[in-house]
């Protein structure tokens, strides 16, 4: 067998999608599980959808979740260059287009193009055209428009009652479509810009790209893609189409149902590790049910599991779980530089030191943690209908529990979490209280939250005058 060689090709548009990143990381993983290469190929061939900035985010984010491809624009390479517009420059595919034209393949168009209006009124009128009225214009008409200059467009001819079919490597089964079911797309424009389905072509063969790992939206244009191989005289490289990755609510994944780009779950402060390992599931599963991967282990696994035909959900409960495992996977120390860019303004970095402790089970993104400890830096108002609701019910009682609980505060030399608690206890068994009560009071008055960090771990971080000042401020509200 010849060197496996895949590629992951994505159109500067706008920032890495979810599905973009689980195509990424399917491709390299099935080349580095074979001992082959991953290639890194820039499809910017519309140049009206480039979005500026695109490029470099591309880079930046398969960097950040370790997909180091073997060739590509920055690694360098035997094919290069690897960015589709500077190869338009080379003439590589005006040669080829050419080609097709000179074989009886394709043909050449001279039909204004048509507006976004023009189209979607035929559209909703429920014409479909596949066939262009040019390819039945004389060749040697169309030649003469080309000497006296006149930029012509170039068309695929597809042939009349046929079958085209492959077999999905993915799907695992031979897929088939009829001949005049196959539109007669554009493969070269007049601007001498190519289109997909020329480029794609073209680049996967002059790059010895033995595996095509794609989404199944693109299934649709295999046929045009399958017949380009065969009037090339290419050899047809495997195939394989992957699922949809459904919205919870319904329908397939994408940008109007909310952040689902690899940019945006970063800046919500989703891990890249945890992002990559929650991708790794979408679409793939081990034999052994195991969940958590590194990036190695999952090269390792790949060809150990299998890829689903059925299509995942994008559980977002299911990602928290899995950044929750990857936080608490860091140390403390480590955690302190990955949450700087959450962190309230003015916290002291000795006051993040001593939180970080306390919050570390309970982060689920880096952002939740601004809302756990923002009790800690800002006064909290004291919310006095929660107090009685949950603290018993009994102002009296409240009240009398407060005011002993500041005698136990103004002893306490060590202000200790374990001194606090011992101190507390003691006095719930002594007066009877109910300590679950007795303490979700304190909780309340002190931070007002009813679910924060361990009570007096939390008291000790907070300290003995600010701890003292908001359970007076609590007695003054009865």
């Amino acid at each position: 067998m010849s060197q496996v060689r895949t590629r992951f090709a994505p159109s500067p548009t706008g920032f890495l999608h979810v599905g973009g990143l689980r195509t990424a990381l399917y491709s390299y993983a099935f080349a580095k599980s074979k001992g082959g290469k991953f290639l890194l190929r820039i499809e910017d061939t519309d140049v009206r959808r480039v979005v500026p900035g695109a490029v470099e985010g591309i880079y930046q984010m398969l960097d950040a979740f370790g997909l180091c491809p073997d060739e590509g624009p920055l690694a360098g390479g035997p094919h290069k260059p690897y960015i589709q517009s500077e190869r338009v420059k080379l003439g590589i595919y005006q040669k080829y287009a050419e080609k097709l034209v000179k074989d009886g393949y394709a043909y050449y168009c001279d039909c204004p193009p048509e507006d976004i209006k023009e189209i979607k009124k035929r559209q909703k009128k429920g014409q479909i055209l596949l066939r262009d009225r040019c390819r039945d214009k004389d060749p040697k008409e169309m030649e003469k428009k080309i000497k006296v200059g006149e930029k012509l467009a170039i068309r695929l001819r597809v042939p009349d009652k046929r079958k085209v079919c492959f077999f999905d490597f993915v799907l695992k089964k031979e897929i088939c479509w009829e001949t005049q079911n196959i539109d007669e797309v554009m493969l070269l424009k007049s601007d001498g810009f190519p289109t997909y389905h020329l480029a794609v072509v073209v680049d996967d063969v002059l790059m010895n790209v033995s595996h095509i790992i794609r989404g199944r939206d693109w299934l649709a244009s295999t046929p045009v893609h399958v017949l380009l191989f065969k009037y090339l005289g290419f050899p047809l490289p495997e195939i394989g189409h992957l699922t949809d990755i459904l919205d919870p609510l319904g329908g397939k994944l994408s940008k109007r149902k909310g952040s689902v780009s690899c940019e945006e779950l970063i800046a919500d402060g989703y891990l890249p590790e945890a992002i990559l390992n929650f991708i790794m599931l979408l679409g793939w599963a081990s034999k052994d049910d195991r969940e958590l991967f590194t990036l190695e282990e999952f090269v390792e696994y790949f060809q150990k599991g299998n890829l689903h035909v059925a299509n995942p959900v994008f559980d977002r409960k299911k990602l928290d779980w899995f950044n929750g495992v990857y936080i608490r996977k860091k140390t403390d120390r480590q955690l302190l530089q990955l949450l700087k860019p959450f962190v309230p303004k003015g916290m002291s970095v000795t006051l993040i030191e001593k939180t970080i402790p306390l919050v570390k089970d309970r982060l689920f993104k880096l952002s939740d943690y601004p809302d756990l400890i923002d009790f800690f830096i800002k006064e909290p108002k004291l919310n006095k209908k929660l107090l009685i609701q949950k603290g018993g019910k009994d102002k009296k009682l409240i009240k009398e529990e407060f005011e002993k609980a500041v005698g136990i505060f103004k002893g306490i030399k060590n202000w200790r979490a374990e001194d606090l608690e011992k101190s507390f206890r003691d006095l719930a068994t002594k007066q009877s209280y109910h300590v679950g009560k007795f303490f979700m009071a304190l909780r309340i008055a002190i931070t007002s939250k009813t679910a924060t960090p361990p009570l007096f771990e939390t008291m000790e971080v907070l300290g003995r005058e600010k701890t003292l000042k908001r359970l007076i401020l609590a007695i003054k509200k009865f």
